[in-house]
């Protein structure tokens, strides 16, 4: 039987770590995708918020992206989207980026890694979501 796709708030995720919360925000984009060419597009905004934690900056990330045939491509780089943002308590950084992907579904996680002001380095994890093209053979979210 044919499961319908999850409603896009499931698909997101929200993360709590050394102070801070991670939301993130996926959503599939047709426009760029190509279902013959095996082609997918998803755009995803990360919200990352300094709740409560110590001042800090983003130096690095990490992603573990997984495809629909358990495919897994893992991603490290510096900074997010060509930045490395400073945090002080009660400030959020937004950014958006984009994964493509070889089938109709898959998944991402991963952390940050934080630079404190006083020179300490600790990670702040983010959340499994959902990268989900709408197809009738769509899998819900465990």
């Amino acid at each position: 039987m044919d499961t319908l796709v999850p409603a896009k708030a499931k698909l997101g995720s929200v993360a709590n770590s050394a102070g801070y919360r991670v939301t993130v925000t996926p959503t599939y984009v047709p426009e760029q995708s190509d279902a013959e060419q095996r082609r997918y597009i998803f755009e995803y905004s990360v919200q990352v918020r300094n709740v409560e934690g110590l001042p800090a900056t983003i130096r690095s990330r990490h992603w573990v992206i997984v495809d629909e045939l358990a495919r897994i491509n893992d991603v490290r780089g510096e900074g997010v989207v060509g930045r490395q943002p400073r945090l002080d308590q009660g400030q959020t950084f937004v950014y958006k980026s984009f994964c493509p992907l070889p089938t109709p579904w898959g998944t991402m996680e991963g952390e940050f890694q934080m630079e404190g002001d006083d020179g300490e380095w600790f990670e702040i994890k983010v959340g499994r979501f959902y990268l989900v093209a709408p197809t009738n053979r769509t899998p819900l979210p465990a």
